[in-house]
């Protein structure tokens, strides 16, 4: 399944690792080593400037404008459509 990021992003569930509160990179010096390195690798995406949260996937890390409490909600209805049962071949 995909979630919507923001920022006309959209990842597959499957791929995020991790997602944070963008006020916490600056809290450790190992996710400022890892933005800066990520950066340098041109892996990172979005404006800086009005994200709340960053996701981090297999690939690439975005800057999001959603706060992590919205892709969290995001990120389990999809998780609550895909345990579903599926009736559309029932239906003629």
């Amino acid at each position: 399944m995909f979630i919507h990021i923001g920022n006309d992003n959209v990842v597959q569930s499957k791929d995020i690792i991790s997602i944070i509160d963008r006020n916490l990179l600056t809290s450790s010096t190992i996710m400022e080593e890892m933005m800066v390195i990520a950066t340098k690798k041109d892996k990172v995406n979005g404006p800086k400037g009005d994200a709340k949260s960053v996701v981090i996937t297999r690939d690439y890390i975005y800057y999001s404008p959603l706060s992590v409490s919205t892709l969290k909600k995001r990120a389990s209805m999809i998780s609550t459509i895909s345990k579903l049962d599926d009736y559309s071949d029932e239906i003629e």
